[in-house]
């Protein structure tokens, strides 16, 4: 009986100890919310209609005129809008607002991994994939600024549309998402290793 009673406790001393409630608590909410800037994200850049100005609708695909009368009647070729640089400077706008998506799906891959395939790369998985969080913010909140900064003349706070304000909400959740997982990594010592006082 000691025999396997000693191997039974050589069992348990090698299982790692588990997380506490608070800090998986914390991490899946970090998975989730960064999910959810994801999809706005997507939807957003898909749809493309960041501002409506009079009687114009810009947006990162398109250029639309609209009136009472008629339908709104769109074009591809941003130069017809008479906006000086607009046809180039969207390209930059939609590729940095697309390559942010990009970063942020691996990066939320990334997180998931981490937590579902808990090994000793546990800790840089989750790190790697805070900072590809980081640089989806950077990379969106770029996207977002040089549209502004493209259409400063026709800018107005009601002029935006609710897909300008889902992209910005999903560059804030990128931010909060990236800077809370590097802390809480930060914070929390490595799973399986004694905390150092």
């Amino acid at each position: 009986m000691t025999a396997i009673a000693v191997q039974a406790q050589r069992l348990l001393a090698q299982r790692r100890p588990r997380r506490p409630f608070f800090e998986s608590f914390i991490r899946t909410l970090i998975i989730v919310c960064a999910a959810l800037a994801v999809v706005l994200s997507s939807v957003s850049i898909c749809d493309g209609h960041w501002l409506l100005a009079e009687d114009r609708l810009f947006g990162l695909w398109h250029f639309c005129t609209t009136s009472n009368q008629t339908r709104p009647h769109c074009l591809r070729d941003l130069s017809q809008a008479h906006v000086p640089g607009l046809a180039v400077g969207m390209v930059l706008a939609r590729s940095v607002s697309a390559l942010a998506v990009v970063a942020a799906i691996f990066g939320l891959e990334l997180l998931m991994v981490s937590q579902v395939c808990e090994d000793l790369y546990s800790r840089r998985k989750w790190a790697l994939g805070s900072f590809l969080l980081l640089i989806s913010f950077i990379l969106s909140f770029g996207g977002l600024l040089s549209f502004v900064i493209l259409l400063r003349n026709q800018v107005t706070l009601i002029g935006f549309t609710l897909m300008f304000w889902c992209e910005f909400t999903a560059s804030f959740l990128f931010f909060l998402n990236a800077i809370s997982g590097l802390h809480i990594n930060s914070i929390t010592h490595p799973w399986g290793q004694p905390r150092k006082f």
